[in-house]
């Protein structure tokens, strides 16, 4: 066993540091300056919307991932290869759609309320994860499809048992991406009339009372990038030895 790695595994190492240094210092900042005890007045409020936040991210992104992943398999298969790249091309269009706008969209079509906010979101974190796994899934050497297909597997098992497996590390990218984008946008949810941390943010921008917007401002960045690492930390375990970078080095 590499030695450096038992020592500090920079994968799983790093991340937490960070955390805790960037925490530190915002906390240090906040002590200094005499916003902490502003920040501190909306606990409650902070601690209800978290729970808010997490619902409304847990329920779209969650959506998104199956979803995206079984389109982006489909999508994948040789029966599709003639509408593949056309559906390809417009998943890459509407990403480069800002995910405001994507909300905005919903919010034209469903009124206002959660819904929108749910749909927009699971749309935005849905695109990435649909061109991932398709790529990765394409990217599969032909010779490891020929060596399954000589083993006599069927079209189930070498998608199981082959192209999945040596395409996960893709797709997980693109979730940890979809997701992180997802727990910061989820504030506009707000704007929607779905409530959530842009309630203290946007509502402390109206009112110009700093200690309130970031009192909404921090737990969404915190949340954003503990979601980053947790995903992160579930690419590097879960994604075989064999086809994971980050392991074989």
């Amino acid at each position: 066993m590499n030695r450096a790695a038992v020592l500090a595994p920079p994968h799983s190492l790093m991340p937490p540091l960070v955390l805790g240094a960037s925490a530190f210092a915002i906390g240090w900042a906040l002590y200094a300056s005499g916003l902490g005890a502003d920040i501190l007045r909306y606990k409650k409020d902070i601690v209800y919307l978290v729970k808010q936040h997490l619902m409304l991210v847990g329920i779209s992104g969650s959506a998104a991932i199956v979803s995206g992943i079984a389109l982006g398999v489909w999508l994948s298969r040789p029966s599709m290869a003639r509408y593949a790249e056309g559906a390809i091309q417009a998943v890459n269009m509407a990403t480069s759609i800002p995910t405001l706008g994507k909300l905005a969209l919903m919010m034209s079509l469903l009124g206002i309320g959660a819904l929108p906010a749910i749909v927009g979101l699971w749309i935005a974190t849905l695109l990435p994860i649909i061109r991932n796994t398709y790529e990765g899934i394409r990217a599969v050497p032909e010779h490891l499809l020929d060596a399954a297909r000589g083993m006599g597997m069927g079209p189930r098992a070498i998608l199981t048992r082959v192209e999945l497996p040596n395409a996960l590390f893709v797709i997980f990218a693109a979730v940890r991406t979809a997701m992180a984008v997802n727990v910061g946008t989820a504030p506009f949810a707000f704007l929607m009339g779905g409530g959530r941390l842009g309630e203290l943010i946007f509502t402390g921008i109206d009112l110009q009372e700093h200690g309130m917007m970031l009192a909404g401002a921090i737990p969404t960045a915190l949340l954003a990038v503990a979601v980053d690492f947790l995903f992160g930390q579930a690419q590097y375990w879960l994604v075989p030895r064999g086809v994971n970078p980050l392991r074989n080095t």
